[in-house]
């Protein structure tokens, strides 16, 4: 086998398994926005419950309120993700495609020998360089928006415990209150996990 043909193999081995780690963070995003859902359910219970409990739960409501806002806003951030996940599986299978076409141009190259197929070769590498290049953006745009969505979590984070530390004061309703909170601090911290497992993907680390 020659040099050539060891390379287009290693690119194809990578570009595999770069559609398969693309997938499997695409399901955990998907994990991840059906917390969020879940997560603006219980605020809304959580604000009705702050009403009972009248003046001495307000800052509990509040809190409530914003932990709502929280999980709307980490829904759209998700969505960003996904749209940028679509992005990198087209790329990926252009690339794909590309590498198996490059690979009947180097064969046929080889058998005829007349340098006929050259100029289509050479023309077809450019194309493979620009789509790796395109799909090496979207991994950067993608990192980025993962940092952004695990700050927005430390943010529902800080939310959550102050909530808790809130339902302290809810007299009769502090039980009810501290439960509630307590869900959203497991919850908050199972969204976190999750993002810290994307952060370590290999389609990102490289390993």
């Amino acid at each position: 086998m020659t040099d050539a043909l060891m390379a287009v193999n290693a690119k194809t081995s990578r570009a595999g398994a770069d559609l398969l780690r693309i997938v499997r963070i695409n399901e955990e995003i998907k994990r991840v926005v059906g917390v969020s859902f879940k997560i603006n359910i219980m605020a809304l219970n959580a604000i009705f419950l702050a009403k009972r409990a009248g003046t001495a739960a307000l800052g509990f409501g509040v809190l409530s309120n914003e932990l709502r806002v929280f999980s709307q806003d980490l829904r759209t951030c998700m969505e960003s993700l996904t749209g940028l996940i679509h992005g990198c599986v087209d790329e990926v299978s252009i690339v794909l495609k590309d590498i198996r076409f490059t690979r009947l141009l180097r064969q046929t190259d080889q058998l005829t020998a007349n340098g006929s197929v050259a100029p289509v070769l050479r023309q077809r590498e450019i194309e493979n360089d620009q789509h790796e290049r395109r799909l090496s953006s979207l991994r950067k745009q993608l990192k980025r928006a993962l940092e952004d969505a695990f700050r927005m979590v430390e943010l529902g984070g800080v939310l959550a415990k102050s909530a808790k530390i809130e339902a302290a004061y809810g007299q009769s309703f502090a039980p009810a209150l501290a439960q509630v909170s307590g869900e959203f601090d497991g919850i908050v911290e199972e969204i976190r996990d999750s993002l810290e497992s994307l952060r370590r993907s290999a389609f990102f680390t490289g390993h």
